[in-house]
């Protein structure tokens, strides 16, 4: 089972591989801080996480770019990023540019993944027009939504894509999906 925020970037990366190629992209989680930092400065084997999570950003890993690949084997060495832990209690954010291999706009790309959201990924991926922030998204069982109004193109080849996840109750869902789907087959 993939992290949350490998559930976020995975929606959004095949639909942007499929549609348009992706070259290679970078990616950046604003994260609720988790129960693994510390709430006072203290000892950690990551010295940045060893600062309090409630009263600082801090910059650590992430393999949900590089655990993409293994659900869409052919982005295998073409994604990386980090993470930012902020405090907040729940909710994260996924921030990713492509360069792609086929010429993209904010319309385009929008309408590919609304197609998705409607279509073969509804109930993973959602499309959302709305302004909203992180408190909005609180309770969604669905693995990613994408905010459209923050898409962004930079010439013909490279875009950003913004998707929205409740790190708890999304991540969840698909956890007990998964266990539903397991126990169906014993």
């Amino acid at each position: 089972m993939a992290s949350c925020t490998t559930n976020c970037l995975a929606p959004v990366a095949k639909v942007v591989m499929d549609k348009f190629g992706i070259v290679k992209g970078l990616m950046t989680t604003v994260h609720s801080y988790t129960g693994d930092q510390r709430i006072l400065d203290a000892g950690h084997k990551d010295p940045r996480r060893a600062r309090a999570g409630a009263l600082n950003i801090v910059p650590t890993t992430t393999g949900a770019a590089k655990a993409v690949a293994l659900v869409i084997p052919e982005l295998k060495g073409k994604l990386n990023g980090f993470a930012m832990r902020v405090p907040t209690p729940d909710v994260s954010v996924v921030d990713v540019v492509f360069e792609t291999e086929k010429p993209v706009t904010v319309e385009a790309v929008n309408a590919a993944l609304k197609e998705a959201a409607e279509g073969e990924m509804k109930g993973i991926l959602v499309y959302e027009e709305t302004p909203l922030v992180s408190s909005d998204f609180i309770g969604s069982h669905q693995s990613s939504t994408v905010d459209a109004a923050l898409t962004m193109t930079m010439g013909d080849n490279m875009v950003k894509v913004v998707s929205w996840y409740d790190n708890e109750m999304g991540y969840s869902t698909r956890l007990a999906e998964t266990t539903l789907m397991v126990a169906e087959k014993l």
